[in-house]
């Protein structure tokens, strides 16, 4: 079996250490397919998995990345046989089991989603986790059929979940979307947002149990201080769609905005979605494809990771970064 290279983080001895080492292709594990990976991305989840005290991976040595796709090389199931193009997003992929900074991967054959056309192998990373989120926020948000010139607000609006979620609200005819973000881009007026709002403006002195009725729903990356602030700010019959922890996992809410204005928080869980639903979810970024180009994206080597790495930790990195599998 040849050789490839890998990133891989280690934490021994106190010491902790990250970059690209040379690993081994070992035989076909049972249950299994062997996957060349072509592309994986980025996401604030890999970055603090390959932070030291990230608190994303228990068992050292690990290869991070919890998206990947590719095409495989390696398989004995007949729906997934060799040449089959396929993608992994979330699972213990980067988190328990090596995951898609790696130039060769075995994943469990019932963690595979074949890729829908039109999308490759490319662009299906261009979603990624991010977009597979936002997918997921979206069409819970969808459920409650609002009007279309309802007041949605997308917190961390310039990140990959929030970017995503205002391109795909505006596709779907959404025209009353607040982009909630430090940076005033006009990036953000291009992908669909109606208005760019200051996350410190939507934070009072003190928050109140009940404020003034400014939403309709949020979709939320954020977390923390912010979520607190938003959720008294929610009108009646409001929802909250909640997918993120960016800015901490305290939540400082009490229980009237549920009892008297009746309204739901949802969590959004990217990692242990059932086939069925990532089925459904994937068809519809295909359908939506053409999104893509109105996104902020970057592509790096998988030799390069360090720097997107350091620039999310650091809050500096906007839209989507997918990698490579290039040195």
């Amino acid at each position: 079996m040849s050789n490839f290279i890998a990133f891989e983080v280690n934490h021994e001895d106190h010491i902790f250490a990250r970059g690209l080492i040379k690993k081994q292709r070992e035989p076909l594990k049972d249950g299994h397919v062997e996957i060349r990976v072509r592309y994986s991305d980025i996401n604030y989840k890999d970055a603090l998995a390959a932070s030291k005290n990230g608190g994303v991976i228990r068992q050292y040595p690990m290869v991070p990345g919890i998206d990947l796709a590719g095409e495989i090389v390696q398989s004995t199931n007949e729906q997934f046989p060799v040449g089959t193009e396929v993608l992994v997003t979330g699972y213990g992929l980067g988190v328990n089991q090596p995951g898609g900074f790696s130039q060769y991967q075995q994943v469990p054959i019932e963690w595979l989603v074949e890729i829908p056309k039109p999308l490759n192998v490319k662009s299906a990373m261009t979603y990624g986790t991010a977009g597979f989120t936002a997918a997921l926020a979206v069409t819970a948000l969808e459920e409650k059929n609002y009007a279309k010139d309802a007041a949605i607000y997308v917190t961390g609006a310039s990140g990959g979940v929030g970017s995503i979620a205002i391109a795909l609200l505006n596709r779907l005819g959404y025209t009353n979307i607040v982009a909630v973000s430090r940076k005033q881009s006009d990036w953000l007026f291009e992908l669909g947002a109606t208005k760019i709002v200051n996350p410190a403006d939507l934070i009072p002195p003190a928050v109140k149990p009940l404020a003034r009725q400014i939403a309709t729903a949020v979709i939320d990356t954020v977390g923390g201080a912010l979520l607190s602030a938003l959720l008294p700010q929610l009108a009646y019959n409001g929802s909250a769609y909640l997918c993120g922890n960016a800015s901490g996992i305290e939540l400082d809410v009490t229980v009237l905005p549920f009892i008297l204005r009746g309204i739901q928080v949802t969590g959004i869980d990217s990692v242990a979605v059932n086939q069925t639903t990532r089925q459904k979810i994937w068809q519809l970024l295909a359908e939506h494809q053409a999104l893509l180009a109105d996104l902020k994206i970057q592509e790096v080597l998988l030799s390069d990771l360090d720097e997107t790495i350091n620039a999310l930790l650091d809050g500096k990195h906007e839209g989507r970064t997918i990698v490579k599998m290039e040195v």
